[in-house]
């Protein structure tokens, strides 16, 4: 075969690919398969399996308690009441007598009235990434991991978003927001946890779900303010994902084009959902340093492993960036803060390293696990020692139901729903 016949093949392939790749991009341009590729919704990851049977992904009878949520339009939100080990050992008898399956009123469960009626009890909302469903991947054992640091006290509530698992519905920037705010009413106002005894979780695009919550209700006439924030993966937003994002780990998104920035700009013009978590979280730190009155501090924990394949770390470093910006009155550079952080980060050998910001109203803590990909890592004692840190930041409210200030919580920051 002569060279020019081979040169011949190569640049008919190379065709194939390069208009082949140009038509998946006109269909990004398509809203309906730019959902479709973003939230991945319709891969479950679950198939086969009953999503309202949590035994087959290792639960123990009665342990998670499925129920759904509605939202003001009328959509139907699947979810799991996740309860904490030890709290089950102590009531495992009644568990086991109590009917199993999806209960006709959630509040009338046993798993429901042990997380309303018990003063000291914990919440973390959970909030997962693109694709799957609730039992999916490694999300069963990082619900477990949630709970490990106190195993009596921390339940987990996660849902599957619109248009996930047994959710309906399809999933936006802007309904995903709604459907965080119907779980944040559900927890507050139905099972009647505080704002202070709630930690926020969000894993992937479940960061920006709950960054982008975090910032709406901060900026209510009535502030509502958790006892912590933990993100676990998180991207800095959309335009800056696009360039290195590979859907399902092998698809390129818009990579191919980050050699051509002017190419890439003109195509993420073309994204709807912008998920500009970076600056929300810099306005929801800014409006928290300059709250006044209440006394309430904010606790953000951003995790990120190295060798995180789907969202590289560097994300993490952007986010964390534009979150301590927010606190301070002059303008500070990225490569000035990362010259701050090489004096002040504490390195864990193999393990990574963190470092923490720290001001009168807050913590900002960023930690980068050598190893961990992008979902295992939630199940990782990381995660574990994260959410407890959160909680014990607000610990000394928890005794006797008040704010600093002096105000119920309880009803004061219902107000924002």
């Amino acid at each position: 075969m002569s060279f020019f016949s081979i040169f011949c093949r190569i640049l008919k392939w190379a065709t194939i690919l390069v208009t082949g790749y140009f038509a998946f991009l006109g269909l990004l341009a398509i809203p309906f398969f730019q959902n479709k590729v973003i939230y991945l919704h319709s891969v479950t990851l679950t198939w086969f399996k009953n999503v309202r049977i949590s035994e087959q992904w290792g639960f123990l009878r009665n342990q998670v308690t499925p129920f759904t949520l509605t939202t003001p339009d009328q959509v139907t939100l699947h979810a799991w009441h996740i309860l904490p080990l030890e709290l089950y050992k102590k009531h495992e008898e009644a568990f086991l007598k109590e009917e199993d399956g999806f209960p006709p009123d959630i509040t009338e469960s046993l798993g429901f009235k042990l997380l309303r009626d018990d003063p000291n009890s914990l919440l973390v909302l959970y909030l997962h990434g693109a694709a799957g469903t609730l039992g999916s991947g490694w999300r069963p054992p990082s619900y477990r991991a949630i709970s490990a640091g106190a195993p009596e006290r921390i339940h987990t509530v996660a849902i599957d978003y619109r248009g996930f698992g047994a959710s309906s519905g399809s999933p936006s920037e802007q309904e995903l927001l709604t459907n965080a705010l119907t779980l944040v009413e559900w927890a507050m106002k139905e099972a009647g946890i505080p704002p202070f005894r709630i930690v926020i979780f969000g894993q992937s695009i479940g960061t920006t779900v709950g960054i982008s919550l975090a910032h709406h209700l901060v900026h209510q006439p009535d502030p509502v303010l958790f006892a912590g924030l933990v993100f676990v993966a998180p991207f800095a937003d959309v335009e800056l994902l696009t360039a290195s994002y590979r859907v399902a780990g092998t698809i390129p998104l818009l990579g191919p084009l980050a050699p051509f920035p002017r190419l890439l700009a003109f195509f993420n013009k073309f994204i709807i959902s912008k998920w500009p978590s970076k600056d929300k979280l810099g306005a929801f730190v800014h409006q928290c340093e300059n709250m006044e009155g209440n006394g309430l501090k904010y606790h953000i924990t951003i995790i990120h492993a190295q060798d995180d394949y789907d969202i590289h770390w560097s994300h993490s470093d952007q986010l964390f960036w534009h979150a301590v910006s927010a606190t301070r009155p002059d303008e500070l550079s990225f490569e000035a803060l990362e010259e701050e952080k090489e004096q002040t980060k504490k390195t864990l050998g193999p393990a990574g390293w963190v470092v923490k910001h720290k001001t009168e109203r807050g913590v900002i803590r960023e930690e980068i696990a050598t190893w961990g990909l992008h979902d295992r890592i939630m199940s990782y004692p990381i995660v574990s020692l994260a959410v407890l840190r959160a909680f014990e930041s607000r610990e000394g409210n928890l005794a006797d139901g008040r704010s600093k200030s002096g105000r119920p919580l309880a009803q004061n920051q219902r107000k924002a729903l």
